[in-house]
């Protein structure tokens, strides 16, 4: 975290703040929002308007608006008294995670019942240089590494060319996110996941 998202009041007297930029309601979400979905907000930071007023320079009435559209939307939730990044329960995410798998395997299995259905080979080269890209570069463990992960797993979908079921994953994506990025916290962890999706691309590409 680069600040602190949630801090207890100052009441001590001090110079007057200067006037903040006036930005809108849907500014501050698009940047809250990149900022949940990147990681660097986790599930047990609590999100309060005054700390996030001054972490996006702006006013408390744009924030509110913000949190009240992530709430809307389920990003967000209320619990323990405060607005937190949406945890799914065990039984959700079992659910959801089975979702993801039937999802990723009818990508699979759609390519293999119908003899003129091929795999986009422009999508698969791409997210190939990609992941050879990021074994040059052997990037650090951490949390946002989940959406290098994600853009693996739908950009394998949609070379398959079924529309529906690329843009149903990145609904599941969302929904788990918040758990799976701590699923790359170790070297190990990010070495094996590039290794295993080099190696799927490489051979979906040979297997043409």
């Amino acid at each position: 975290m680069d600040a602190p998202l949630y801090t207890p009041r100052d009441t001590a007297p001090g110079p007057a703040r200067s006037a903040r930029p006036r930005r809108s309601g849907a500014e501050v979400y698009d940047r809250l929002r990149t900022e949940l979905r990147s990681g660097r907000i986790s599930g047990w930071d609590r999100l309060a308007e005054e700390p996030l007023a001054e972490r996006f320079g702006v006013s408390r009435t744009p924030v509110r608006e913000a949190l009240t559209r992530l709430l809307s939307e389920g990003t967000l939730e209320r619990r323990n008294g405060g607005i937190y990044l949406a945890l799914p329960s065990f039984k959700e995410l079992a659910g959801l995670y089975e979702l993801r798998v039937t999802l990723e395997l009818r990508g699979i299995s759609r390519v293999m019942e119908d003899p003129s259905a091929r795999h986009d080979r422009s999508v698969l080269v791409s997210a190939l240089e990609r992941w050879r890209g990021l074994e040059r570069n052997d990037p650090a463990p951490s949390p946002q590494f989940v959406s290098e992960d994600e853009l693996f797993h739908v950009a394998l979908l949609d070379a398959a060319g079924d529309p529906a079921l690329t843009a149903a994953l990145v609904t599941v994506n969302v929904r788990i996110r918040s758990v799976r990025m701590y699923d790359y916290l170790t070297e190990d962890r990010i070495s094996a996941t590039i290794a295993e999706h080099t190696s799927i691309l490489e051979h979906l590409l040979q297997a043409r």
